[in-house]
Formats: structure tokens, C-alpha cells, sequence
């Protein structure tokens, strides 16, 4: 036994995606068996991840979830921002450049509106929570655009590490909400083409949670989801601590 368990934490990258593999068709099972296909296999997957994340972080006490159990250290690697990105990159091999190019000024405009209402919702939130200055509740309202954009603009415009941390929280549950969220209202919205895809993409920004959510949706849609909530996150790291931060300046202050 001692052998095996030694041989599982010298191999923890494959034990991940042995783990992964399993739990990919367990949800299968119960979206088939359970569900009658009504809830796709890959969001069951992504909330059995979550809880399994949670527990493992509970049994710890420690900040990487189920990876801090030596045996499972390989979800560190393979949930790391390396594998993340490389996949991330690589939806591009599987995109059309003549659909995006139909999408046109619309998607222009859903990353400017996404910004803009992410940005007003944070802020929102952050004066509830009982902040009134102009510098935290720009790092909150550029965290509720993505967990980048909010410790990016809090060190630009220099706010506190508590400020920078909430809105890095903020950031985190968006990407969460629209990971598990994305699925169950995709049929609702019309997300059921590359064109919409895009739009999704722009008015939601997180990469993370707009790829995941795509993946569990429908996959061919996910390279036209993450192509603009990838040029989200760049442009909100531009407009976040200048344009809107200004504005906060003359309202707040």
C-alpha cells in the first residue's frame, strides 16, 4: 500500500486527468440516467469539481483545494494558468474567421457595454459594502469585470491589498457563476451559435468562466466565446484605471 500511495504522489499530473477522465463519465452516467440529457454531463462535471475543491480545502485547511492532498498535488499543474492558457490558445485552431468577421461592430460594442456594466455593478456592491472613495470602489467595479482587471487597476491606481483581495474575490464567484450559469441559459438566450458566442464573450469577459461555460454548452462555440472575452480583459485593463476611474474621480471624489 505504501508503494502504490508513493507511486500516486510521484504521478499526481496523471492521477489528475485519471480523476478528471472518471469524473467525466460519472457525470456522464447522470446526465444520461438521472437528468434524461436535460443538464449537460459537462456542467454536473464542473459543480462535482467545485464541491470536490471545497472539501478538499476544508480537509487541508491549505489555498489549493483537492491539490493540497499530495496524492491529487497534480490539479495544481493541470489547473494551472500553463495548461489553462495553452487550451485557452489553442480554441483558436477551431475558429472561423469569416463567421467573426459577420459579428462586426456588435461585438465591438458588447466588450465596451460588458466593461461598462460589470464595471457599475461592482461599484454597486462596493458601496454597499460601505466604501465611498473613488480608488476602492474602481479596484471593486474593475473586479467585477475579472479577477485580472481588478488587482491590475487597484495597483495602478493605488489602492489598498484589502480593496485589491475583494475585488479579486469579485472577479473569482463572476467566473464561478458564469461557469455553472452558462449551461442551464444558454437555450434562454439564444447561445446556440458562434455569432451570439462572441457577444456572450464580450458582455461576459472572464475567460475562465466563459470557456468552461461554452465547453459545457456546446464546444465548437467555445474559440468564438474566449476570442472576445480575452480582448475583454485586455481592454479592461486600459479603460478600468484611466476613463472610468476618472469618472469615479468626479463623482466620488
Amino acid at each position: 500500500m505504501e508503494i502504490i500511495v508513493k507511486f500516486f504522489e510521484k504521478n499526481g499530473l496523471i492521477i489528475a486527468f485519471l480523476s478528471v477522465g472518471i469524473i467525466t463519465y460519472i457525470s456522464g452516467v447522470f446526465s444520461d440516467k438521472l437528468t434524461r440529457k436535460k443538464i449537460p454531463a459537462s456542467a454536473i462535471a464542473i459543480l462535482i469539481g467545485l464541491v470536490l475543491a471545497y472539501v478538499g480545502g476544508i480537509y487541508t485547511k491549505g489555498e489549493k483545494g483537492l491539490a493540497d492532498i499530495k496524492i491529487f498535488s497534480g490539479f495544481g499543474m493541470m489547473g494551472g494558468s500553463m495548461l489553462r492558457d495553452f487550451a485557452i490558445v489553442s480554441t483558436a485552431m477551431g475558429a472561423s474567421f469569416v463567421i467573426m468577421k459577420r459579428t462586426g461592430w456588435v461585438g465591438a460594442l458588447s466588450l465596451f457595454l460588458g466593461i461598462v456594466l460589470s464595471f457599475i455593478s461592482g461599484v454597486i456592491v462596493g458601496l454597499f459594502g460601505g466604501y465611498t472613495d473613488a480608488i476602492s470602489l474602481s479596484t471593486i467595479g474593475a473586479g467585477a469585470c475579472t479577477y485580472i482587471v481588478g488587482p491590475v487597476t487597484g495597483a495602478a491606481i493605488g489602492a489598498n491589498s484589502d480593496v485589491i483581495a475583494l475585488s479579486i474575490a469579485a472577479g473569482v464567484v463572476k467566473a464561478i457563476a458564469v461557469t455553472i450559469g452558462t449551461p442551464f441559459i444558454a437555450k434562454y438566450i439564444g447561445l446556440n451559435s458562434p455569432h451570439t458566442a462572441m457577444v456572450f464573450g464580450g458582455l461576459m469577459g472572464t475567460t475562465s468562466g466563459v470557456t468552461a461555460g461554452l465547453a459545457a454548452t456546446d464546444p465548437k462555440l467555445v474559440p468564438y466565446g474566449a476570442l472576445t472575452a480575452t480582448f475583454y480583459t485586455g481592454l479592461g485593463c486600459l479603460f478600468c484605471p484611466s476613463v472610468l476611474f476618472l469618472l469615479m474621480k468626479l463623482i466620488f471624489g
